[in-house]
C-alpha cells in the first residue's frame, strides 16, 4: 500500500496541472493530507462513494498520463544515472569535485 501511495504521490506531482480543480482537491486531501473518504465526503457534502469514484478515476487518469508521457519513469532513470555517476567518479581528482557538484544540482532539480 505504501508503494502505491508513493507512486500516486509522484504521479500527482508530475501531472496535477492536467487535473480539474475538484480532482486535484480530492487527491490532495486523500493522499497528501491523509483524510479518509468519509471525512472528504462530509466536508464537501457528497457521498463517500462519490469521493471514492473521483479518486479512483483520477488515479487511472494519472496512470494513463504516465503511460503516455513517462515523466515519472524518466525521473527514476535520471536519478539512477546520477547515482551511478557519483559512485564511479575518482575521489581525489579536482575535476571530480565540480562534476559531483553538478550531479548534486541535477539531483536537486528532480
Amino acid at each position: 500500500m505504501l508503494e502505491k501511495t508513493t507512486r500516486v504521490n509522484f504521479l500527482f506531482d508530475f501531472y496535477q496541472s492536467l487535473l480539474t480543480d475538484k480532482q486535484r482537491l480530492y487527491m490532495q486531501l486523500y493522499y497528501l493530507d491523509d483524510l479518509s473518504l468519509g471525512e472528504i465526503a462530509e466536508q464537501y457534502s457528497v457521498s463517500r462513494q462519490a469521493v471514492y469514484d473521483n479518486v479512483k478515476r483520477t488515479e487511472a487518469m494519472l496512470e494513463d498520463y504516465e503511460k503516455k508521457l513517462n515523466l515519472f519513469e524518466k525521473h527514476e532513470k535520471r536519478l539512477e544515472v546520477v547515482e551511478q555517476l557519483q559512485h564511479i567518479l575518482p575521489v581525489n581528482d579536482p575535476s571530480s569535485a565540480k562534476v559531483q557538484e553538478l550531479l548534486h544540482t541535477l539531483k536537486d532539480f528532480e
